[in-house]
């Protein structure tokens, strides 16, 4: 533990020209007095540290010292390439790999570009969940990310509607939708998708599968995503669509289905609005997307929808009378 910190201590800095004792205590996460005796210890193994006292004074290496202790352990060089995801980062337990990953490569670069990291992070960041929600870590994830980085087996029990299900999953991937994460894994020879918030209980195994490399995680859930979508819309609802209604289409609803349905539509009539035919999840999934319309939008069939929308007009307009 102590001479992962000494180490820490040196790559601090040797990425910066120098640092107080209360910054080295806050980026160590000890003391002071802890920083001071480390300082010492380093200087008896022969590594040139210098403190400068007063109000000004802090800890630097002297004489252009540089360390080759900068080797990245593979865990630290994997999370670093999600280093610009630092919330999923945490959630997965990684957060400490990819602070020293980040570390050793600031102490490798030339002086005049160590500050390169945080300008790309002042310039870019990712906010995966969706507004108007609140994201939630799932208990068991730092646990199955364990099992992906390390291709090991599990077993874990899911929710399965109001049941409790148990399975020997080999975990290939991790995917964060909107603020939701899943686990991509082969049971079997087949491979399948698991919301992790379902899971109530993970098991590691001692025992590792082998991967397939051929297995592409971005392609296979861009498949699984399309069939998702594709299986849930089983209703479909005919509209009529002004220019504008139209624009908006690909917008309010699922954006395959949209552009699909107005490829498929004939031409527009004498107002220029257009028929076309749209899959939807259900009815009343229909009618809460296609309320947003407003006056570019109106629903030709199937009449129980149509009704619906003819008396939550009313019903509005006669609020504003």
């Amino acid at each position: 533990m102590r001479a992962a910190r000494l180490i820490k201590m040196v790559l601090l800095l040797q990425s910066r020209p120098s640092m107080t004792g209360a910054e080295l205590a806050r980026e160590l996460e000890v003391s002071e007095r802890t920083v001071t005796r480390d300082a010492l210890a380093l200087s008896e193994a022969g590594v040139p540290v210098y403190s400068d006292r007063g109000r000004s004074g802090g800890y630097r290496l002297v004489g252009g010292y540089r360390t080759r202790l900068t080797g990245l352990a593979r865990g630290e060089a994997e999370a670093l390439f999600l280093s610009g995801l630092p919330n999923a980062l945490r959630e997965m337990g990684l957060e400490d790999a990819a602070s020293a990953a980040r570390l050793k490569v600031s102490a490798a670069l030339l002086p005049s570009l160590r500050g390169a990291s945080d300008s790309a992070a002042q310039r870019f960041h990712l906010d995966a969940p969706g507004w108007y929600k609140e994201p939630q870590t799932p208990e068991l994830l730092p646990a199955v990310a364990e099992a992906v980085w390390d291709d090991r087996t599990v077993v874990a029990r899911y929710r399965r509607q109001d049941t409790e299900v148990e399975r020997e999953l080999a975990p290939y991937g991790l995917v964060l939708k909107a603020g939701v994460w899943y686990l991509c894994a082969r049971v079997g020879t087949s491979f399948r998708v698991y919301r992790i918030d379902r899971f109530t209980e993970i098991t590691l195994s001692q025992e590792r599968f082998e991967r397939d490399e051929s297995f592409d995680l971005p392609a296979f859930w861009d498949e699984r995503a399309a069939q998702f979508t594709r299986s849930i819309l089983r209703t479909e609802v005919v509209l009529r669509l002004s220019p504008e209604g139209l624009r908006q289409l690909p917008h309010l609803t699922d954006r395959a289905s949209a552009r699909e349905a107005a490829e498929a539509a004939g031409p527009p009539d004498g107002d220029g609005w257009t028929t076309l035919t749209l899959p939807v999840e259900s009815a009343d999934v229909a009618f809460t997307q296609l309320l947003a319309f407003g006056p570019e939008l109106e629903v030709v069939e199937p009449a129980e929808l149509r009704a619906r929308f003819a008396d939550s007009a009313e019903r509005t307009a006669r609020l504003y009378r």
